[in-house]
């Protein structure tokens, strides 16, 4: 019976001291160190002062019987394991239990059998040992599980300052981020654009907490960076996917809706990978329309592959564009049902005031959760187009100044046919206005116009494109699908920019010159007849409002505009 996991220090309390002595003989020559008491109540008192880590009690003794010391020697122990044998002359099976109701771990029966005590003094010892390494193994699990935790609330607020930086606090925007772990596998993002639109992204990567969100920072950065400078939302979904793929591993990807809109043009863009279908509610009409996922998650494709077919839809003033992520649909009850798409459409279909749909689907699935365990990130988001007021009262991105830069200078800037195809000029361009020192600040006054001026060379006078297409929704897909159809099959044509800028006393004056190598228009006549306020296009008037002058010239291939600016205000 020799067992070497090392002696213990053990407590003996029996009245008896003839048996006291008989088993401190017997445990003292197996090895173990002897600690006794006459009584229930010294063997609390020497437990309190000698800390012994097995004890053999009596059940029945003066003063205090054994039972009663058992449950004060447990509640004193706490969560350390200390195991009680109970010595006992008792043999009925009431008896026996109550021992162990009292906290006993086994007990012994009188006379003393030395090979029997000696094994269950083994077998409490290596069950003792567990417990300490188990005991261990707990407090190195919960001092990994605060560094995580400090890690990932260190990483979350790096992260927040980031992804938060933009407009998701702009009055036409509300949100639920309800995150299952300290950092949220879900991503929500929104810049406003410099031609004054925004940009939405609501991205859902596979999994929780942190490995689900190692991408979520590049895509930050990427989706703030890109808009500010006046990149497509073509041009940002590629980049965000190609920086997805690079860097994510295999089986992680991003389910993701963009939605680019345009506030004055009333005009709204949506690309849609994985996702759960998302809605767009006309307020005139009550309206649902349905805005399916179309394309595979971001960072499942390679460049190559990848598509970014946009879906476009007319939008008008207090529509509202709601997207989700599938914590949604997957959220389940007590009953482990899922809340899914049915009970969704429910809440739209009984809507009677738009104002309160966000509110009403957030209580609903809220209520509908109850206190069931979530096993998923939920968000949910609302962006309700504004009116021109509001328009003009969103915050702006913050913009840095510099003091130094260029001054007075001319471009002189021409796109052929395959530039024309793969390239937007736009961002660089504006990059380029923006180096003036005070510029920056009409950054997007300055977008405006050459958005609307490049728009128009480009669709108008080399693709040929019709405006009127867009006067019904269904003629807002024709439309972008025949830009695309007739720039790919581009071989001919040209759009040039002539920049010109000169300082003044109070800021500057710039000049931009578009041409293009379309067949231009009888602009002349067109001015003539005040009946016709679409020769230009809508964007034009806005234009005329931000510029000291706009001048058609040549055929109508050619348009001049003057933007004068100064260091005390944000316009011309």
């Amino acid at each position: 019976m020799e067992d070497d996991g090392g002696s213990l220090k053990i407590l003996i309390a029996d009245d008896n001291e003839t048996d006291r002595m008989i088993l401190h003989a017997i445990v003292k020559k197996q090895g173990h160190a002897v600690v006794t008491a006459s009584d229930g109540v010294e063997a609390v008192e020497r437990f309190i002062e000698e800390q012994p880590e097995l004890i053999l009690l009596d059940a029945l003794m003066p003063n205090m019987d054994g039972f009663e010391a058992a449950r004060r020697i447990k509640e004193l122990a706490g969560e350390d394991l200390v195991p009680i044998i109970f010595l006992t002359s008792l043999k009925d099976a009431e008896s026996l239990a109550k021992c162990l109701e009292a906290g006993g771990d086994d007990f012994l029966s009188k006379p003393y059998n030395r090979i029997i005590l000696q094994a269950k003094i083994n077998a409490f010892r290596r069950m003792r040992n567990m417990h300490l390494t188990l005991q261990k193994q707990r407090d190195q699990i919960v001092l990994h599980n605060e560094h995580l935790l400090h890690e990932q609330e260190t990483a979350k607020a790096v992260f927040d300052n980031v992804a938060h930086s933009g407009c998701l606090d702009s009055p036409n925007i509300k949100y639920l981020l309800s995150p299952l772990a300290v950092f949220n596998g879900d991503v929500l993002l929104a810049a406003r654009k410099p031609s004054g639109g925004m940009h939405v992204l609501l991205g859902d990567y596979t999994g929780h907490g942190l490995p689900a969100a190692i991408g979520a920072m590049p895509m930050a950065e990427i989706f703030y960076a890109l808009t500010s400078k006046g990149f497509t939302i073509e041009e940002i979904i590629r980049e965000i996917n190609a920086k997805l793929k690079a860097i994510l591993p295999t089986g992680v990807f991003c389910c993701a809706c963009m939605v680019d809109i345009e506030f004055r043009e009333r005009e709204m863009k949506v690309w849609v990978g994985g996702l759960p279908t998302c809605y767009l509610y006309k307020k005139a009409s009550g309206e649902r329309l349905e805005i399916n996922s179309n394309h595979l998650p971001l960072g499942v494709l390679g460049s190559d592959q990848f598509k970014v077919k946009m879906q476009v839809f007319e939008v008008s003033e207090g529509d509202r564009v709601f997207m989700w992520s599938d914590g949604i649909h997957e959220a389940r009850n007590d009953q482990d049902v899922m809340f899914g798409e049915e009970r969704l459409i429910e809440i739209f279909d009984r809507c009677e005031k738009p104002e309160n749909l966000f509110q009403d689907i957030k209580g609903t699935v809220e209520a509908y959760l109850g206190e069931a365990e979530r096993d998923d990130d939920i968000t949910l988001v609302e962006v309700r187009i504004p009116n021109e007021q509001e328009i003009e009262a969103l915050p702006e991105e913050a913009i840095n100044v510099s003091d130094k830069g260029p001054m007075d200078w001319h471009l002189d800037y021409r796109l052929n046919p395959l530039s024309l195809k793969y390239f937007n000029p736009l961002p660089f361009v504006l990059q380029l206005i923006t180096e003036v020192p005070g510029l920056r600040r009409c950054s997007g006054q300055v977008f405006t116009i050459l958005a609307e001026l490049y728009s128009n060379a480009l669709e108008h006078g080399v693709l040929k494109l019709n405006s009127d297409l867009k006067k019904n929704p269904l003629g807002f897909s024709e439309y972008y699908d025949l830009r695309a159809e007739r720039l790919e099959s581009l071989e001919t044509g040209f759009v040039n920019f002539k920049l010109n800028h000169v300082p003044t006393e109070t800021g500057g004056s710039l000049s931009v010159l578009i041409s293009d190598s379309g067949e231009g228009f009888d602009f002349q006549s067109k001015m003539e007849n005040e009946s016709d306020k679409q020769y230009c296009g809508r964007g034009i008037p806005l234009i005329s409002t931000l510029c000291r002058s706009v001048e058609y010239q040549g055929k109508g291939n050619q348009v001049e505009v003057i933007f004068d600016w100064h260091y005390t205000q944000t316009g011309s």
